[in-house]
């Protein structure tokens, strides 16, 4: 039974005791005394304030046994009710404690991790969509209903309860550990000022923030951010793309959302230590070791190759843009 049952059940058989007891002087007063004051009896009663008879107890028989049985099988439901609560309150408080705690010292242990900030309309499914890449997250948001949505989505989720907008939650997140942040609050100010303190927390974090007014971009680009995403005018874009193109459209979100929908595009960079460096692609022999396609390539300097040829030369920087499954990205990622 949940807490919230629990709570109801004790509640309605408080008020039937109270009922009972009521409606029973009453009655066996055949209404010679008010309701009123039978009432206030029956939580004098019940309460053992001690105010003495309010109505005439001795002398009748029926109201003394009544009084008795009352006193006691009430004060019992009181007193069970009142220490359900109780230990409702505790375990509750204790249990949340004892999960932040566990879950704070988790976040502190992350690295190379990104945080959300976040979790509306806009952060569930960019949530959802980095767990399914298996990315380690955290997620900042202030409201507990978004948060509990976030979980059933992932019911391990790390989290911050918190506004992220104030520095200490974004280090409570771990931002200067941090790979990268995302900020998808809904108002432009609030997503500037947390590009800027990110920047400030964080010199080398990828910095992405959602942007409904597209006059703030530039600002949010001078702020620090890597990218800057507007969900309107990507939405337009897709309405577009859906009118003119519908086949290509439907082909691709086929393809990415085939069968679990673990196949994905994804970029990786080949790092000093790779031994894929100073080979090309036909010797690196990516495509079979790890099921992987190679869509293009761009090298340090921002030149792209888009189906690169065979003999295509790997160098130390130059990112891979692959397309695959989920898996085998990750397999491939620590390696090359």
């Amino acid at each position: 039974m949940g807490i919230k049952q629990k709570f109801y059940l004790i509640l309605f058989a408080v008020f039937n005791v109270f009922i009972i007891g009521s409606v029973g002087y009453y009655t066996i007063f055949s209404g010679d005394q008010t309701l009123l004051d039978c009432a206030y009896f029956t939580v004098i009663s019940l309460t053992t304030v001690g105010y003495g008879e309010v109505i005439q107890i001795t002398g009748n028989p029926a109201a003394q046994i009544f009084t008795m049985f009352l006193i006691t099988f009430g004060m019992g439901i009181i007193l069970y009710g009142i220490s359900t609560l109780t230990a409702i309150l505790i375990e509750g408080e204790l249990s949340d404690i004892l999960r932040k705690n566990k879950m704070k010292k988790t976040i502190m242990k992350l690295s190379s991790h990104y945080i959300l900030c976040g979790g509306g309309e806009t952060g569930r499914p960019l949530l959802s969509e980095l767990i399914k890449n298996h990315e380690p997250v955290v997620l900042i948001e202030t409201e507990k209903t978004l948060i509990d949505r976030c979980i059933d989505i992932s019911p391990d989720l790390l989290y911050i309860e918190g506004d992220a907008t104030e520095d200490h939650n974004l280090i409570n997140a771990g931002i200067e550990k941090a790979a990268g942040i995302i900020i998808s609050l809904p108002s432009d100010k609030d997503n500037l000022y947390i590009t800027m303190t990110a920047r400030m927390l964080n010199t080398t974090i990828r910095i992405i923030s959602r942007v409904t007014n597209q006059k703030i971009e530039p600002k949010l680009r001078k702020a620090g951010a890597d990218g800057v995403v507007s969900p309107n005018f990507i939405g337009a874009l897709r309405m577009a793309s859906e009118m003119i193109r519908p086949t290509a459209v439907n082909f691709l979100d086929q393809m990415l959302r085939s069968g679990d929908g673990n196949l994905r595009i994804h970029d990786l960079t080949i790092s000093d230590q790779s031994d894929f460096s100073k080979k090309t692609l036909m010797a690196s022999n990516i495509k079979n070791r790890f099921n992987l396609l190679v869509l293009g390539t761009k090298t340090p300097d921002g030149e792209i190759t888009f189906n690169p040829p065979p003999d295509y030369l790997l160098e130390q920087g130059t990112t891979l843009i692959l397309m695959g499954d989920i898996k085998n990205i990750q397999r491939a990622r620590k390696t090359i």
